[in-house]
């Protein structure tokens, strides 16, 4: 009896590990985090190493109640501002998923992307935050911040579950840094930019005409790179990105917090994905957007649940390796985004960079940002396109032809 017993906690604590880890990899996002991640700050043998900032703990959060899942308080990295940047300001929100279920949240609370105690005390600032001309041409010498992200939505919201432990309140941490750095100077800012990249760039989205209105004497422009989530259908005929963000909003009561532009005659739902956000934003918004987002093809379009076969298992992880009918739906998932972005693309103050490329979060790399073999489009690179929308030299509505056409993309390829 004894040893049945024990076979039946064995079987029982291994079922439990594979509910963990398939709940992990569903609904955690964080599954292919740390490949996407893993070449964002590195560079070549002869490249010097990058400069190192810092993690500034933000204490007048505490009395916001502006606080991380766990209960922590949040924190950022700054790097001052110098000669004709010293009165400019590029705030960068960090990415890194979400959560969508008490679960998974509870999970994310004991990494960096839920708790300050687990986040690096120094991050290495490149691409759009690189302190040097030669990698960063327009903004090296702004003061320059990357806020961290530890509320699993973005920094939208504002509610709690004591039974959990869990406090959703990242519409606080983001009102909390944006007074900290407002005290630091950035209130007499003549200039400024609010960037974010994947999560973060849906932040900056859903925060852009709050940046604006708290900076009323200051030129201000947004971007996002890599936040253009679609709502689109998955390689099944499902809605695996609907569900996963209608998992996001109920759990964190994002109804409540979500912009009253879109809430009034959308669901919350809809209101959390940016297509139904962007024409209703009256700053400057440049959207920066691989047209094959390595994310949303891993994670919207065919995730397992989507793809239980494994019929998608190697054209996700290499573009090469994609059957021409996985070639022609992911062409129809781009003209898809390219459609969505019409009306916003036809206002005079926008900016639009859409390459195809098969990437991800290309403004925090340094070398899609600006090097020596960016990817281009009319022969110019992302940087300087930003830099010549952000500084009025020239429109810039960029968007490539449909893949393969475009040979100077870094196409991220996984193991």
């Amino acid at each position: 009896m004894a040893k049945l017993l024990m076979w039946f906690l064995g079987v029982f604590f291994v079922f439990t590990k594979l509910v963990d880890c398939y709940e992990f990899e569903e609904f955690f996002y964080n599954k292919t985090e740390g490949a996407f991640l893993e070449s964002v700050y590195g560079a070549s043998a002869a490249a010097p190493p990058p400069l190192m900032i810092g993690l500034t703990i933000i204490h007048g959060a505490a009395a916001r109640g502006a606080v991380c899942l766990d209960g922590t308080l949040p924190g950022y990295h700054i790097h001052r501002g110098y000669g004709s940047g010293a009165n400019s300001w590029l705030i960068q929100l960090e990415g890194g998923g979400w959560c969508n279920s008490v679960r998974s949240c509870v999970y994310r609370k004991k990494t960096r992307r839920g708790s300050s105690n687990y986040m690096e005390k120094q991050i290495p600032f490149v691409g759009i935050l690189s302190n040097r001309a030669e990698e960063n041409p327009d903004f090296y010498n702004w003061n320059r911040v990357k806020v961290r992200y530890c509320d699993g939505a973005s920094f939208t919201g504002d509610s709690e579950d004591k039974a959990a432990g869990l406090q959703y309140r990242g519409k606080r941490i983001y009102q909390a840094a944006m007074e900290e750095l407002r005290s630091k100077g950035m209130r007499y800012a003549k200039q400024a930019l609010l960037s974010g990249c994947s999560a973060g760039g849906l932040a900056s989205i859903m925060h852009c005409d709050d940046f604006s209105n708290s900076l009323p004497h200051t030129k201000v422009k947004c971007l996002s790179d890599a936040g253009l989530f679609i709502d689109a259908n998955d390689v099944s005929g499902g809605h695996a990105i609907r569900d996963f963000f209608g998992g996001v909003v109920k759990t964190q009561g994002l109804q409540n917090t979500l912009p009253r532009t879109c809430t009034n005659h959308l669901d919350a739902t809809s209101c959390f994905f940016p297509q139904n956000l962007i024409n209703n934003i009256r700053t400057p918004l440049f959207l920066l957007n691989a047209a094959y987002d390595s994310w949303q093809l891993q994670e919207s379009l065919a995730p397992h649940t989507a793809d239980p076969h494994g019929l998608w298992h190697d054209c996700t992880l290499n573009n090469e390796r994609c059957s021409p009918s996985q070639i022609q739906f992911l062409q129809g998932f781009r003209i898809h985004m390219l459609n969505t972005v019409k009306r916003f693309a036809a206002s005079r103050q926008n900016g639009l960079f859409i390459n195809s490329c098969f990437a991800h979060c290309q403004s925090e790399r340094q070398d899609t940002w600006f090097s020596d073999n960016s990817p281009t489009i009319n022969n110019k690179p992302i940087a300087l396109a930003v830099g010549d929308w952000y500084f009025d030299r020239s429109g810039v509505k960029a968007i490539d032809c449909a893949y393969p056409c475009d040979r100077t993309c870094h196409n991220l390829v996984f193991k």
